[in-house]
């Protein structure tokens, strides 16, 4: 089979994110064919543009095709080993690309953190994608990769240092500062308009296996929407936004493994909010605003003035200071089923949504490409953990800010 020109295709490069992409592309692998990489969208002109704005010069090749032109799309992923997908929301804009990715062979990678889709494409495109030797990997962005890869480290270094599994992981995000991007609220409005027109997607994003099917897991998941006090971490803690997606692919990714940490296995991710009265106090107030924020969202209304007064416009986003002030920190921790424990700390270096995001999925993205041969990962559809684990992970500490150690 002739090479492909190109190791990586950034589709969507001209929207905020993606144009963060290809900055941090240029800045640290340039145009020099270390990594034969392009940009691709809609319009020729805004590509440019795009190419201008990071410093670019003609090396930079710029590619045309539409998220729903098929033709274009099969002819665009044809050229690439793996192509980064920022368009979405996905479950509006995606599966088109997802089907000529698992019909050519070529790797994917995207920042999706919609279950109800991930849900609908493992079924259609897993068999094309085992056949041609595509890799499908959802949820390549802060959601899920700080979490997905933080039980992988720990477990490795479970069963490294004390000889056997976790049966229980808890995940705690002790520091967040910087939001989640336009496109993940985007995403939610989307998730929230298909849950009210179909009862099986809100059944879904109820479930924390709904990314296995057929599997139930330990008949007692944790209950991430109260607010209780964890006397590990010695702290209240509340329900965190990225929860209900980001355990959807831990256990995916358990599963994938073939449930090395054993079939009871829990994942429970959690806010910390602090110690005593002023903990609790905050710990209770993120139920209640969990819980208006969802009525809010399910009143059409609501999601039409977010969408045109709170939501970025196209190509807007946080400054770049704003980007490199942000960062997150959480705390994994877990024992064994002789009680003996282990903590470890992930952290980013940048804000979470576009600043971090950005070059986990470019280091993802790569590592797909370069580091993970199908005779390791064969095609199909993959979480990252189960994909690339410990390789990703070292890869990511060394080259994207998100640094991965165990708390002694």
């Amino acid at each position: 089979m002739p090479a492909k020109p190109y190791d990586l295709i950034v589709f969507g490069a001209t929207g905020f994110t993606g144009r963060l992409v290809a900055e941090y592309l240029f800045a640290n692998y340039g145009t020099d064919g270390k990594v034969r990489w392009a940009i691709a969208g809609r319009h020729a002109a805004r590509l440019a543009q795009v190419r201008a704005a990071i410093g670019a010069d003609e090396r930079l090749p710029l590619l045309l095709a539409d998220a729903n032109d098929a033709d274009a799309l099969a002819a665009l992923v044809h050229q690439a080993r793996v192509v980064a997908t920022t368009v979405g929301p996905y479950q509006l804009h995606g599966e088109p690309l997802v089907r000529a990715c698992a019909q050519s062979g070529t790797d994917y990678v995207d920042l999706c953190g919609e279950p109800a889709w991930m849900a609908r494409m493992i079924p259609l495109y897993t068999e094309t994608a085992h056949r041609t030797g595509a890799r499908i990997t959802f949820s390549c962005g802060f959601d899920s990769l700080p979490f997905d890869l933080g039980v992988v480290y720990l477990q490795h270094e479970a069963q490294r240092r004390l000889g056997a599994p976790l049966t229980g992981v808890r995940a705690r995000v002790r520091v967040m500062k910087g939001g989640p991007s336009g496109g993940t609220i985007a995403s939610l409005l989307a998730t929230v308009e298909a849950m009210q027109r179909d009862p099986q997607a809100a059944r879904l994003m109820a479930d924390p296996f709904a990314l296995v099917p057929g599997l139930k897991g330990a008949a007692a998941q944790p209950d991430g929407d109260t607010a209780a006090y964890d006397t590990d971490a010695k702290a209240w803690t509340g329900p965190f936004v990225m929860a209900p997606i980001n355990t959807k692919n831990v256990h995916r990714t358990h599963a994938l493994l073939g449930h090395p940490w054993g079939l009871g296995f829990t994942y429970d991710e959690r806010m910390l909010t602090g110690d005593g009265d002023h903990g609790e106090r905050i710990a209770r107030g993120l139920v209640k605003q969990a819980r208006i924020q969802n009525a809010l969202l399910g009143f059409g209304p609501t999601r039409a003035l977010l969408r045109r007064f709170a939501l970025p416009k196209p190509g807007e986003g946080p400054s770049r200071e704003q980007r490199e002030r942000g960062r997150y920190e959480i705390v994994f921790s877990g024992e064994t089923a002789d009680r003996r424990q282990l903590r470890a700390i992930v952290k980013g270096d940048r804000d979470p949504g576009y600043g971090s995001t950005c070059k986990l999925m470019t280091e993802t993205a790569l590592c797909l490409a370069s580091d993970i041969p199908r005779t390791r990962t064969p095609g199909g559809v993959w979480t990252a953990g189960a994909a690339m684990g410990m390789t990703l992970v070292q890869r990511l500490h060394a080259r994207a800010g998100l640094s991965f150690s165990i708390e002694e």
